[in-house]
């Protein structure tokens, strides 16, 4: 593994972002781990998501995109602190667009964008915090295409996540990034798995984070609700 990845991990933990033990989900589900990244809230936190995310795009994407593209609302900052990151780390320098859950009528920046106004001839990377069901890009891609004015105008270079919780998509057996890219044709990635984190945390790792309980609950619920292929 990566060490950047390793080090997201334990900084994941170390911000409350990732917790284990018995959780809700939006599905109903009861989980045995939850991620939200919204419990990034200081300066530094936010500095140093945005270079593993950075480091996460480079290695599966390239430079061959121009803009980063946060879906309403945990995408923005996501997107803001990234670009900022990917100018500092790799010299390059990549606008931010994100989407308005309403659309604004008045001022210069009326529209249904906030942000860098993409356009025909755009490579665009999403950028979003976790999917599980990969029913947001369902959302998201058609107010990316509808700036096109010709057909292909924009072209979507990939998806990046933080996590791929690496279960069953709806009426799948595959997990939700895989199903995405079968359905748009780019790749979604995440910067780290359940699997790198279990081989962090409990593997190769002390087990006072996943215990040997957790590691139970975790196994139990991916032999219900794990893709196709999953071996925690």
């Amino acid at each position: 593994m990566e060490q950047y990845k390793k080090e997201f991990i334990d900084f994941m933990v170390e911000c409350e972002v990732l917790k284990f033990g018995s959780f809700t989900l939006k599905s109903g589900r009861q989980s045995p781990f939850f991620m939200n990244a919204g419990a990034y809230v200081t300066g530094s936190q936010l500095a140093r998501l945005g270079e593993y995310y950075a480091k996460a795009i480079h290695d599966n994407f390239g430079d061959d995109f121009d803009v980063f593209f946060g879906p309403a609302y945990k995408g923005i900052p996501l997107a803001v602190v990234t670009a900022v990151a990917y100018s500092k780390l790799y010299g390059k320098e990549v606008k931010y667009c994100s989407d308005r859950k309403e659309e604004k009528d008045h001022g210069a920046d009326k529209g249904a964008l906030l942000g860098y106004k993409i356009k025909d001839g755009d490579r665009v990377v999403i950028i979003e915090d976790v999917t599980t069901s990969g029913k947001s890009i369902e959302e998201t891609y058609p107010k990316i295409k509808a700036q096109e004015t010709t057909p292909g105008g924009i072209k979507i270079v990939g998806e990046i996540v933080s996590l791929n919780r690496m279960e069953k998509a709806p009426d799948s057996d595959k997990a939700a990034l895989d199903t995405i890219t079968e359905k748009y044709g780019f790749p979604a990635k995440a910067i780290v798995s359940m699997q790198d984190v279990v081989e962090a945390l409990y593997t190769n790792g002390d087990k006072t984070v996943i215990t040997e309980q957790i590691k139970a609950d975790i196994d139990a619920y991916y032999k219900q609700y794990g893709a196709e292929g999953v071996n925690l």
